[in-house]
């Protein structure tokens, strides 16, 4: 029996009638693969030809020839979408991952994977994503606990020994880093190897953050590397995961995120010390370039020798400069020369003077003051006097008490008047020999004068003291014998003596000098 050929019922359910079919002859005409499709095809073109779909738009990129390609989704299930290069330069809203739209179009097949799939024509936003939200609720809790303060935000290092990797060891993440590394500055590298999507993968992430802060010696890193390639938002969910970010903001070890593109975005950015916008770009944020530090090296000592050749040309210029306003050295000293020989010569002369002048000077006194003699003369002369005054008037003061008495009591008056006759006779007497003492030529002596003596005669005059005269010279203590030579004429001056010789000249003596003696 034949039977139309109908699309419909091209489709058996149950083990028993795919039995049945494959024993019983049938005369239904077999369907190409195509042919299905495109039966398929028309067959949701014809029940879905005009739809309105709310969902959350994840994965969207735009496609060099215009087209846009993203994915709708609920907590239930995902559809493919795509919006062609007519339709998307028509839309006022773009799509944007994690933005809820309410897309309107049609649902049709893609035959070449055989997957269906909704065209859209028209993209209206329904509000901000469920995911989104999250992760925002997520960012502003975490904000407000400080752990993405700019503060506390070190600084990498420049030349770092160890760099820790902690990314899957199957991605072609790690193969990127390991060339960028290579080709920029070889370094030391410990790979975490972690999963970093699905279930778990946050804790792992986490763990190994926090073993390689664990690690001591040679085997700690100087620098962290926390890399994935890119995603969607649910591929890269793991790094908002809050387990995550918190490990990145612990981390004592700097730390570079480098997940996803770089319009890809997620917490761990915000904790970590520096973010990449991709994970080779992490790697040349982690070294510099070795050949550039070497030329830079060879440039700077290029130019620190120049400096120092033009520095060494300047103050030798400066220098010379300097030279020329200066006298020479050996005419300074020559003129130096000259002027201590003129000092040298003046000073011998000022010695000369200066000793003659106190020469005269001290033969003026010495011709000035009155002869010891002379004034031994004197007092003698006065005390001689006052003694006869002081025995005239003791005769005087006899008589008187004499006549007292004979007019008095004789006995009494007699006694009286005798006692202080005696007792003024013996004050004017020690008076006078206090004052004889004091006229004394021993007390002229003490002053340094010299008494010259010729036997008893006191030789006083210069006539008196002839050539060869035998005399004593009586000091203040002591006496010396001497003999008088020459004719009492002054010396004559001597030749001054050199101006290094320490001798001292004998003093010149006055006209009225006693000789010289010996």
């Amino acid at each position: 029996m034949k039977t139309e050929s109908d699309p419909g019922l091209a489709f058996l359910a149950g083990g028993e009638a795919a039995a049945a079919q494959a024993e019983a002859p049938t005369n239904s005409p077999s369907l190409s693969v195509g042919e299905l499709s495109r039966n398929i095809k028309r067959t949701l073109e014809g029940d879905f030809g005009h739809v309105r779909v709310r969902g959350e738009v994840s994965g969207a990129k735009r496609a060099a020839s215009g087209h846009w390609y993203f994915r709708l989704k609920d907590d239930k299930a995902v559809i493919d979408a795509v919006c062609w290069r007519g339709s998307a330069n028509r839309l006022n809203t773009p799509p944007e991952d994690g933005l809820e739209v309410i897309a309107t179009g049609r649902v049709t097949t893609y035959e070449g994977r055989s997957v269906y799939q909704l065209v859209v024509e028209q993209l209206e936003p329904a509000g901000a994503g469920a995911l989104l939200k999250l992760l925002e609720e997520r960012r502003k809790k975490l904000g407000a606990e400080g752990l993405f303060d700019e503060d506390r935000k070190r600084a990498l290092p420049y030349l770092p020994e160890r760099i820790g990797v902690v990314t899957s060891p199957t991605g072609a993440v790690i193969r990127d880093i390991l060339h960028r590394l290579a080709d920029r500055f070889p370094r030391h590298v410990l790979v975490a190897p972690v999963r970093v999507q699905g279930e778990g993968s946050a804790e792992e992430i986490a763990a190994a953050i926090q073993a390689m802060n664990t690690l001591e010696g040679n085997l700690r890193p100087d620098v962290l590397i926390v890399a994935r390639g890119g995603g969607s938002l649910e591929d890269l969910w793991a790094f908002n995961e809050e387990v995550v970010v918190r490990a990145a903001a612990a981390s004592a070890i700097p730390l570079i995120s480098a997940v996803g593109h770089e319009t890809d975005t997620t917490l761990i950015d915000y904790a970590s010390d520096r973010r990449a916008p991709t994970p080779t770009a992490a790697a040349e944020m982690a070294v510099p370039v070795r050949q550039d530090l070497i030329a830079e090296t060879r440039r700077l000592g290029l130019r620190l020798a120049e400096a120092a050749e033009r520095g060494v040309a300047q103050r030798q210029d400066r220098l010379n400069g300097i030279a020329r306003g200066l006298p020479q050295p050996a005419r300074l000293v020559e003129t130096a020369s000259q002027r201590l020989d003129d000092w040298g010569e003046r000073l011998a002369l000022a010695l000369r003077t200066g000793l003659g002048r106190r020469q005269d000077f001290v033969a003026r006194l010495n011709a000035s003051l009155p002869s010891p003699m002379r004034q031994l003369e004197a007092k003698h002369d006065g005390l001689r006097q006052r003694s006869g005054a002081l025995d005239r008037a003791a005769a005087k003061a006899l008589r008187d008490h004499a006549h007292a008495l004979e007019r008095l009591d004789p006995a009494r008056r007699l006694a009286n008047a005798s006692q202080r006759g005696i007792q003024n006779a013996g004050t004017r007497l020690a008076s006078a020999a206090g004052l004889l003492d004091s006229y004394s030529y021993e007390k002229t002596l003490d002053r340094g004068f010299v008494l010259v003596r010729a036997g008893d005669a006191v030789i006083s005059t210069a006539e008196a003291a002839t050539p060869g005269l035998a005399v004593e010279l009586q000091f203040a203590k002591g006496e010396r014998r001497a003999a008088v030579i020459g004719d009492g004429a002054p010396p004559a001056k001597r030749a001054a003596p050199p101006p290094k010789s320490k001798k001292k000249q004998k003093p010149r003596p006055s006209d009225d000098s006693q000789g010289s003696l010996l």
